[in-house]
């Protein structure tokens, strides 16, 4: 208070100024009068105490809980800083800073519990106004005459209030601050616990509570590494599922996701019933990732029944035929119950790679669950795409052991990889796609824009050259393996793919 606190020690350099020695008179008295109103509610405090809880009771709901589940602390609480603050009126040198600490622990404590700011900075200001209110009480009660100089020192004693509502705000904000990032470390530490499978088998019901997951859920990991272009929406992936809980976690240059699945009914705006938003991710609205579900071509030939391939030697053409491709299971409209239908909700932004493991059974299985997605994402095109483990479990066995892969890709392809460029790309092209056609020569040849017996040309050529015969299906099996290492690694290199799907990488929790 710039004239309830007088520094004496303060040395003013240059002429003082003059004060009209009546002005001093008047500041005098006025100190006078504030000092011995302050002495009385002093001594009253306890009395002074009871009606302010009285007044926080009734017009203030937050304070009135506290005060029923904890009325000696709160009784506590508020005698302490009346004390101090009418104390700072009569000896601010010695109580102001005890004040000043009162005021900001009084801020810390309220945030700890949950006390809403605007309910604390009211109790503040109700406290100085009831603080006032007593010092012209009591100076018109015993001195009538001495009221009007109260006065003078009325703007000091309000802006000692906002002063202290100040530091209680500062207070607040800068607990509920640390508050935050304790609880969203907690929930990183936790998430990261599950990721890794290092989370212990007793704290998987502390870890559901307070992610919001079943214990016994049933899960599958989803692990999305976006290209150099999307940023993060408000600090979380563009990758969507909409309707499904998931819970993210960042790694490095890829965002792992939990996925909560088990039948959940997508509702309007596509969230299921009682859906917590907190737990998904943020997405920036556009195309959905082209390719899911998809490897690149040449990932493996699908059995379609015995004649229906196509021979090199041009024995027979096979149609599409009824039924050939794999069979969906019906399903109830709007819900995501395996690893497929995640792939089908899921958008992301073009080009992203994304990688989606089977579904586990609770929350101790997610960590085989990541690790499983980890393999998801190293079979997954350089273009972008999205692959899901279980249907394309061939590309997984040869990106699970990238030297064995390389060294099958050298063998059976060796010959091929070794003629000129231009003609090595149209054999390799030719015979990915008709293993991608099911070994159909017409349709690779309307894939390649060329004639049927130009494609039945470059297959017995490539049969020549490998020494493999696509009528045998090891053979084609081999074929289909080498060109998918081909296709998804560098065949002359041993190590894992580059990318933050390559295996576990080591996590630095520590600077969350």
């Amino acid at each position: 208070m710039q004239h309830l606190v007088q520094d004496h020690a303060r040395t003013v350099s240059g002429p003082r100024p003059l004060v009209p020695a009546a002005r001093s008179a008047v500041d005098g008295e006025a100190l006078s009068v504030l000092h011995r109103a302050a002495r009385v509610l002093l001594a009253g405090l306890p009395e002074l105490t009871e009606r302010l809880m009285v007044v926080l009771r009734e017009r203030e709901p937050a304070y009135r809980a506290a005060i029923q589940s904890d009325v000696d602390g709160v009784r506590e609480e508020v005698q302490r800083s009346l004390r101090l603050n009418v104390g700072s009126l009569l000896r601010p040198g010695e109580l102001r800073e005890a004040a000043r600490r009162c005021s900001w622990g009084i801020g810390r404590a309220r945030a700890e519990r949950g006390l809403p700011l605007d309910a604390l900075l009211r109790a503040f200001r109700l406290g100085g106004g009831m603080v006032w209110q007593g010092l012209v009480d009591e100076t018109t009660r015993r001195h009538p005459s001495d009221v009007r100089l109260l006065v003078h020192v009325a703007a000091d004693v309000w802006n000692f209030v906002d002063e202290h509502c100040a530091i209680v705000a500062d207070a607040y904000r800068q607990t509920e601050r640390e508050l935050t990032w304790r609880r969203e470390n907690r929930l990183r530490l936790m998430t990261a616990a599950l990721l890794d499978g290092t989370a212990r088998i007793s704290d998987l019901p502390a870890t559901a509570s307070a992610l919001g997951l079943p214990e016994q859920g049933r899960y599958a990991v989803v692990l999305a590494q976006l290209p150099a272009g999307p940023a993060l929406v408000n600090g979380r992936t563009p990758v969507d599922l909409p309707g499904l809980r998931v819970q993210w976690y960042r790694e490095g240059g890829g965002d792992y996701g939990i996925v909560l699945l088990g039948g959940h009914a997508r509702g309007e705006g596509g969230r299921a019933p009682g859906d917590d938003p907190r737990f998904h991710g943020t997405h920036a609205h556009g195309d959905p990732s082209p390719g899911h579900g998809e490897l690149p071509a040449g990932d493996g030939v699908r059995p379609r029944g015995d004649g229906e391939h196509d021979r090199a030697d041009g024995d027979g053409e096979g149609g599409a035929g009824e039924g050939g491709g794999a069979q969906e299971r019906p399903r109830a409209h709007g819900l995501v119950e395996d690893a497929g239908d995640i792939a089908r909700v899921l958008s992301a932004p073009p080009g992203t790679r994304i990688g989606v493991s089977p579904v586990v059974d609770g929350l101790a299985s997610v960590g085989d669950a990541r690790r499983l997605a980890d393999t998801a994402l190293r079979a997954c095109p350089r273009a972008g795409g999205t692959v899901v483990l279980e249907e394309n479990l061939p590309a997984a066995l040869v990106v699970s052991a990238p030297a064995l892969g390389a060294a099958l890709a050298e063998r059976v392809l060796g010959p091929l990889l070794r003629l000129d460029p231009s003609d090595r790309d149209i054999l390799l092209d030719t015979l990915t796609a008709w293993l991608a056609c099911d070994g159909s020569a017409q349709r690779s040849a309307a894939r390649l824009y060329c004639h049927r017996n130009t494609v039945l040309n470059r297959l017995r050529r490539c049969e020549q050259l490998t020494g493999r015969s696509l009528t045998r299906p090891t053979d084609v099996v081999e074929l289909s393996l080498a060109l998918a290492a081909r296709t998804l690694l560098d065949p002359f290199r041993t190590g894992r793919a580059d990318g933050a799907e390559g295996g576990r990488s080591e996590r630095k929790t520590a600077q969350y």
